[in-house]
């Protein structure tokens, strides 16, 4: 099978190439308190009655966890895990021959599920409904359709766009779980875990400035802390001060509260071209250069939670708030 479509991971073994950052259980997980307190309920369940966990949608913005969580259900259950992407699935052969090779009780993890194909999702609502699929073999006249049996699996579906889902692939989903943003209380544990697997010193308060300035995001969090090690032994003697955190943030261009130099464009390009707005997404992302889907999915999550842009129906205006972020008068409405 193409590797690209699918890739397996046994129980226990690593899901890093560098250090297992990720944890491998429930109880190592950092944050998503009430996701986890319910997925264990329904974990346990599923193993008491010796059936397979009901199919699981994780949605939420980029970096919060979804392929970590996803890789802990299928450790807790003690069954395979297999990934692949919705992108990587383009025709029903493709999703046959991924099917076909799970062990019953296995996890088949979809990333960006909001972009399979609408006739792969066709063949998938029989699979996850009922453990069968049809396929057709051979064309025109000698086409015929035939039933494959399957053993019961269960489905983890991921997406950063819950509203592109089509209804009827979001109703076969038992559970589903949004992730939240972390507080930075919780990123500094993260960050502290992390710096112990690096074998590297790091002071309290330094985790908790990495923290303030990830955008309550871990994937951002642990990238942060990878390039202030790298300051740390380039500039300083390996250990991770207060000192050292701040003026490798500052080299970075990540300001107190998380923006970098893209998030600073887009606000002051709302402000200094548009008066702050309103204004519509695809002409802020033609003005600063960059994609308005990535504006959408990428940057724009964290603002709108941090208060510091709202959506209108007429576009996007920025509040009070950015204009004292970026020590500007508020104008008079």
């Amino acid at each position: 099978m193409d590797d690209r479509i699918l890739s397996s991971e046994s129980h226990g073994e690593e899901f890093d190439s560098e250090l297992s950052l990720r944890p491998q259980s429930l109880r190592e997980y950092i944050g998503q308190d009430k996701v986890k307190k319910n997925l264990q309920v329904f974990i346990e369940a599923a193993k008491m009655r010796n059936e397979s966990l009901d199919h699981v949608l994780l949605y939420g913005p980029p970096g919060l966890g979804k392929t970590t969580l996803a890789a802990i259900i299928a450790n807790e259950l003690g069954v395979g895990f297999k990934t692949t992407s919705g992108p990587a699935i383009e025709r029903p052969g493709d999703l046959a021959a991924i099917l076909t090779s799970l062990q019953p009780g296995d996890v088949l993890f979809i990333d960006e599920i909001h972009r399979l194909p609408r006739t792969i999702e066709e063949v998938l609502y029989p699979a996850m409904e009922d453990f069968f699929f049809d396929i057709v073999i051979g064309k025109d006249a000698t086409a015929r359709s035939v039933r494959i049996d399957l053993p019961p699996f269960t489905l983890i579906g991921a997406t950063t766009r819950a509203g592109l889902l089509s209804a009827p692939l979001r109703d076969r989903f038992g559970v589903l779980n949004r992730l939240e943003f972390y507080t930075v209380e919780q990123l500094a544990l993260i960050v502290t875990r992390t710096a112990e697997l690096f074998e590297m010193g790091i002071e309290k308060s330094a985790a908790l400035e990495i923290a303030r300035r990830s955008r309550g995001t871990p994937r951002i969090a642990n990238r942060l802390l990878r390039r202030v090690r790298d300051f740390a032994q380039v500039n300083g003697n390996g250990f991770i001060d207060f000192e050292i955190a701040q003026s490798s943030l500052i080299a970075m261009q990540v300001d107190e509260v998380g923006l970098d130099h893209i998030d600073h464009k887009l606000l002051l390009a709302i402000i200094e071209r548009f008066r702050g707005g309103p204004v519509g997404i695809d002409t802020i992302a033609a003005s600063i250069g960059e994609e308005s889907q990535t504006i959408e999915d990428v940057y724009e999550p964290y603002l709108l939670q941090i208060g510091f842009i709202q959506r209108t129906p007429r576009g996007r205006i920025v509040t009070d708030l950015t204009y004292k972020h970026f020590k500007l008068e508020v104008p008079n409405t």
